[in-house]
């Protein structure tokens, strides 16, 4: 970057154009990298696992709030530390740098779940933790609290303990549980501003996700955005009313200038009510059908179908899902301007259509801004049709009963019950039946020829090179070809001579029959000092939330084995495919106070050792697989019997030699004899 320019107009050019609330002529589309309880899915190293996946579907990954809350197992939202204390119920603080740098060499930007609204405290109500950060000392007092947090219980509190809060009242909707911040209050706004800085500056995050927007005024979000400049802003302004969230929006400007995004609610309203009810008509007849289909706030309208607070949950928290026809809503969502938001749990249930849907958004270069109509509404047939315009092409989404014709002037290439979508002829590309991704055994994929030329065909190559005319295997438009290893697949449409609408896919195919197997998860002995246990339970569910043995507190484990001199409780389990894992929390029953068990240990799917640590809140785990695990079949070694491995056994080996006796216990190396290759053996096990 240079570092002289010629004029002070030039230098705040870059400022100015970042701080716009969200770029306009955006292309990229986000994930919500978190459900609610997503403790196994959503940790940092899971995460960061899938760069390269996420690095071809999206340019952002919102998090779930990153720094350390007053109740360990937490989604974020009783935040606590802001500045320094970035241990969470999903990573500690390197592993999410680690995720966030990965994220950013790979092309997604991370956005930063920022919870200012309100703020957990400790010991009491009114204490917040003190945090020094690059040598500054951050401290909210209680006269940073709202005069009237918790409806005036908080003030009737601090009044009787002599303390005094603010004498400003919240600006924006009160929220019980937490401490609402007093964003009139200088020192307030002094450390969301060094807060949000640090997220970007120090952190790396790209952007922010601004919970709870309501609970305070607009302008402040405008007044954070304004003085930190990220490049992505959206707040969650929690409304199905489209003026009240242009309103908000609104309010965040700065001389003008609009600061943040925010989730189109509305959008997400009428996607409920025509999903849910299969009223495709629905799309076209609400008076709120969305931001993004305003002209001037559709490059603020951050789309959206489910997010963790409206998803289900379980039986007592229903929430308000979409229940029917999730694939079709992600199918219209992702057909529309705006900045759509792909659930985390939409993702990993329905990829591979999910894939499908963003290429056809890719090619038709369609972004925040892009123009949209209805087509066509037909009641009686109960369908409904949707054109957006890209930059390259157009995007037809039919939605609804399939008896709609799509026009000559566009080709089908993507469909599920009750959505198709097609590209305008105008596009030019070439389009193949699967996304890149992981398959298992023989995969068939067709080749779609989207073109104007009628006899348009096309070319590919399956070795990485590029496809010309006179490299790569030509064939006709609707040709399948079979692929049974892993494989890059490179089509172009092929017209005379030139290639052109060149697609790239990346295949992992694994042909091996995978076989089940057995683990055993240990637990070293906890009902010793110090912890002292009255029993050892495992509470364990799967990679699919199957519990097993039932709810709370899960198996009473009553078998034991030394293990190099050291007793450990274990239970075994069957790793029934590649994706499957079971997940634990060790605990001695009783109530289910924290005080009871352990934190959540996750993504087990080998043979492992673990032990109970200190206790702060919950009991921390760790793991120790790899002190004992070496010693596991350590039996044959253990010649003495002894349940240790060491200077013993060789003794008794060398008493063996000596007796010239022979003993299939004292045979370590199994060559028939008892000998100093026996010795040697385990003198080699001991030091390793």
């Amino acid at each position: 970057m240079k570092k002289i320019f010629t004029t002070a107009l030039v230098l705040m050019l870059p400022l100015l154009m970042m701080a716009q609330g969200w770029p306009s002529k955006y292309s990229g589309v986000m994930l919500q990298g978190f459900y609610w309880n997503s403790f196994n899915d959503s940790r940092w190293p899971k995460l960061e696992a899938q760069a390269d996946e996420f690095a071809e579907f999206f340019k952002l990954v919102w998090i779930p709030q990153s720094a350390k809350c007053s109740n360990g197992q937490s989604m974020g939202y009783d935040d606590l530390y802001w500045l320094t204390n970035y241990t969470s119920a999903f990573g500690n603080e390197s592993q999410l740098r680690s995720m966030i740098k990965t994220f950013k060499n790979k092309g997604i930007g991370t956005i930063a779940d920022v919870v200012i609204n309100h703020r957990a405290t400790i010991n009491d109500w009114v204490t917040f933790p003190v945090e020094v950060y690059n040598g500054v000392t951050y401290k909210m007092l209680p006269s940073d609290i709202c005069k009237n947090d918790d409806g005036g219980a908080t003030q009737n509190w601090a009044s009787q303990n002599g303390i005094s809060l603010s004498n400003n009242n919240d600006t924006g909707e009160d929220w019980g549980g937490m401490r609402d911040l007093d964003h009139r209050s200088t020192n307030v706004q002094e450390i969301v501003k060094a807060y949000v800085k640090m997220l970007l500056d120090d952190l790396g995050y790209a952007g922010f996700r601004y919970d709870m927007v309501k609970g305070y005024g607009a302008t402040y979000t405008g007044m954070y955005n304004s003085y930190a400049a990220p490049e992505f802003s959206v707040g969650e302004y929690w409304d199905g009313n489209q003026g009240a969230v242009k309103n908000w929006i609104d309010g965040t400007k700065v001389n003008g200038i609009v600061q943040s995004a925010a989730f189109d609610f509305p959008f997400r309203y009428v996607i409920r009510d025509a999903v849910n009810n299969n009223r495709w008509t629905n799309l076209g007849t609400s008076s709120n059908k969305g931001l993004c289909q305003e002209n001037n706030y559709r490059r603020y309208a951050v789309t959206f179908i489910e997010n963790h607070d409206t998803e289900y949950r379980s039986a007592n928290e229903q929430q308000d899902p979409i229940r029917n026809n999730i694939e079709a809503g992600n199918a219209y969502m992702l057909a529309m301007p705006g900045t759509p938001c792909v659930f985390l749990k939409h993702w990993i249930a329905y990829k591979e259509s999910i894939k499908q849907m963003i290429y056809v958004r890719q090619l038709a270069g369609v972004t925040n801004t892009s123009n949209t109509y209805n087509v066509d509404m037909n009641a009686g047939s109960n369908y409904y049709v949707q054109r957006t315009i890209g930059d390259r092409g157009v995007i037809l989404a039919a939605m609804g009963s399939t008896s709609y014709q799509i026009p000559q002037n566009y080709v089908e290439v993507a469909s599920g019950t009750n959505y198709r979508l097609a590209l305008s002829r105008t596009t030019e590309t070439a389009w193949v039946s699967k996304p890149s991704g992981e398959y298992e055994g023989t995969i068939d994929v067709k080749f779609t020829a989207v073109s104007q030329t009628g006899d348009a065909k096309l070319v590919y190559t399956i070795d990485g090179s590029d496809p010309t005319a006179s490299n790569g295997t030509q064939v006709a438009d609707g040709t399948t070809i079979s692929l049974d290893k892993t494989t890059t697949l490179k089509v172009g449409l092929l017209i005379g001579n030139a290639v052109s609408g060149v697609i790239v896919r990346n295949y992992t195919i694994d042909n091996s029959e995978f076989e089940p197997y057995e683990i055993t998860v240990f637990l070293k002995d906890p009902t010793v000092a110090p912890n002292n246990w009255s029993v050892v339970n495992y509470y364990t569910w799967d990679s699919s939330n199957q519990q097993f043995n039932g709810n709370w507190p899960g198996q009473t484990i009553t078998a034991t084995k030394m293990v190099n001199g050291v007793k450990f409780y274990y239970h075994n389990y069957t790793i029934k495919n590649k994706d499957y894992y079971v997940n634990f929390v060790f605990n001695q029953g009783g109530a289910t106070a924290s005080s009871h068990q352990t934190e959540d240990v996750t993504d087990i799917n080998k043979t492992s050792f673990f032990e109970v640590t200190t206790q702060t809140n919950k009991y921390q785990v760790r793991d120790i697989t790899d002190q004992f695990l070496p010693y596991l079949d350590g039996n044959k070694y253990d010649v003495n019997n002894d349940g240790e491995v060491n200077i013993a056994d060789i003794n008794t080996i060398l008493d063996f030699i000596l007796a010239n006796s022979s003993s299939a216990t004292a045979d370590v190396n199994g060559d028939g004899e008892v000998n100093i290759a026996d010795v040697n053996d385990e003198i080699d096990y001991i030091l390793k």
